[in-house]
């Protein structure tokens, strides 16, 4: 190993009597019942003090701080974990912390913050982004000559950090094939690397990061670490422009290579947790595991090790994580069909071409007299969406994969109110179950009975909720449609309403 790779070794070494004096290992558990043809290991610092790993970094840091240092104080930027672990650290030091964060932090998160440094935190709510935040920390260090804290380019960081690597092989659970480490800055893959690597010199070791965030890739690719600009921030715990200099120059020796996950990949790999050893991490926390389900058919008979990095998800962000996890284990297509708009178009394409399938979702609205195109969402393995598109394609039905069109994701419904014919809306609600809109669509409606407008969005609950819309020829037509609802539907119908009054009228019905 390098000088650097050494220096950092024996800095995590000296970090594990200041860790452990704080708090206890986390666990390292093995999925349970995951069907994966590996064993996979997920290192549990979403348990920690702080429900992430940055404490263990920002703590050893500030513990080699002279008592000259710790009397002026110091400061940190961060939008989450590294500024809640500064925070705890400041408070068991006694140590003033002046943390710098954008004014776009969750009041959670602040509040976090507030928790667990008490009197001895100061917040100051800059700009819209770390890095405004991060330039204003820098500025105050040299203006008021207080110590920077770096969350990741700095060998005291990333010894405290590296002390989970430790704590893997101090469990007696390895050794491991391969190792999957998720990298914002770098710090935390690279400390872990270097013990990892000593400690198991047979282990192929990956770094992870997010297709719009890999820039640790890029500085592998160009030699030297460089600005990639705007950066994707769903998985924000590792939103960085540009890798450490220190940690590049570690990474660089001790990683076998770097994967990139899509944030569908992440989404999927929290999921994985849950139904599994009921885990919900932070978006960031599960890109490990993102790496080792994408590689999967590679890995099979080994012993794969990932690490949890964080559990401090925003609550309001795992509505587009179950939009975006799989169904029974198969990935989400939205696929726009072009039919004539005629009574039975419809279905007669749906029983084709869909009727086995797990639907996810259906968008139409009626713009056009002559033609009509529905967007339908399945779930489903690329062969049986091979086998989907076959038929459509056999049918001489036009479509088109639109996944991840801008109006799909925004469920952007259009329909002219002009071309509806003595409509009708309904509330559909149903036992959700394969089938169960086929049976209904195939059993209940009629020859006349023309969809105009169809929305439906599948949301993991037993009962799936639909609201229809139906335009008739005649109105005796929509009297016999109506009779009909009163009756009895098929056996997946738990319920059918009208749609009536001021909401009728806004969505077009006489």
């Amino acid at each position: 190993m390098s000088a650097l790779c050494e220096e950092v070794f024996d800095a995590i070494l000296m970090a594990r009597q200041r860790v452990y004096a704080v708090a206890n290992p986390t666990p390292l558990e093995e999925l349970v019942g995951s069907g994966l043809p590996f064993r996979l290991f997920v290192k549990r610092e979403d348990l920690g003090p702080i429900k992430a790993y940055k404490w263990r970094g920002a703590y050893n840091r500030m513990a080699l701080l002279t008592p000259e240092e710790r009397a002026r104080g110091i400061v940190a930027a961060s939008a989450g974990n590294h500024a809640q672990g500064v925070a705890l650290a400041a408070k068991l030091l006694g140590v003033h912390a002046k943390i710098f964060m954008p004014r776009s932090t969750p009041d959670v998160k602040q509040a976090a913050v507030r928790r667990f440094g008490g009197e001895f935190v100061e917040i100051v709510l800059l700009g819209d982004s770390y890095d405004v935040a991060g330039e204003a920390a820098k500025k105050a260090a040299k203006e008021e000559n207080l110590t920077f804290i770096h969350p990741y380019d700095d060998v005291g960081t990333m010894g405290g950090q590296g002390t989970l690597a430790d704590e893997v092989v101090m469990s007696g659970k390895g050794p491991f094939d391969v190792a999957f480490l998720q990298i914002g800055g770098g710090g935390m893959a690279a400390a872990c690397a270097v013990w990892l690597r000593r400690q198991y010199p047979g282990i192929r070791i990956y770094g992870v990061e997010g297709v719009s965030q890999a820039s640790m890739k890029a500085a592998l690719e160009a030699g030297k670490p460089t600005d990639i600009g705007k950066v994707d921030i769903f998985c924000d715990g590792t939103a960085v422009r540009k890798a450490g200099s220190l940690t590049f120059d570690v990474c660089k020796e001790v990683l076998d290579g770097i994967v990139t996950v899509t944030n569908e990949d992440v989404c999927w790999a929290i999921q994985k947790l849950w139904e599994t050893n009921r885990i919900i991490p932070e978006t960031s926390g599960a890109m490990g595991v993102a790496a080792a389900l994408k590689l999967a058919d590679t890995l099979a008979g080994k012993k794969v090790l990932t690490v949890i990095s964080g559990a401090n998800v925003d609550f309001g962000r795992l509505g587009f994580v179950t939009r975006n996890s799989q169904v029974n284990g198969a990935k989400r297509h939205c696929l726009r069909v072009r039919i004539p708009e005629r009574p039975g178009a419809f279905l007669e394409v749906f029983g084709k071409a869909f009727s086995k399938s797990s639907i996810t979702e259906f968008q139409y609205g009626k713009t056009s007299e002559a033609e009509a195109c529905p967007i339908i969402g399945v779930a489903v393995s690329d062969e049986q969406l091979a086998a989907i598109t076959g038929t459509l394609d056999a049918c001489g039905v036009p479509w088109s994969d639109v996944t991840s069109d801008a109006d799909t994701l925004f469920r952007v419904i259009p329909f002219e109110r002009g071309l509806l014919r003595n409509p009708l809306f309904i509330r559909l609600d149903f036992y959700e179950r394969p089938g169960a809109l086929h049976d209904f669509l195939s059993r209940d409606l009629g020859p006349n009975d023309n969809i105009c407008y169809f929305n439906y969005l599948y949301t993991g609950e037993r009962v799936g909720r639909a609201l229809l819309g139906f335009e008739f020829a005649e109105e005796a037509d929509r009297e016999a449609f109506l009779t009909k609802l009163s009756g009895e539907l098929s056996g997946a119908v738990r319920s059918c309403e009208i749609i009536s009054g001021a909401v009728a009228e806004r969505l077009g019905a006489a």
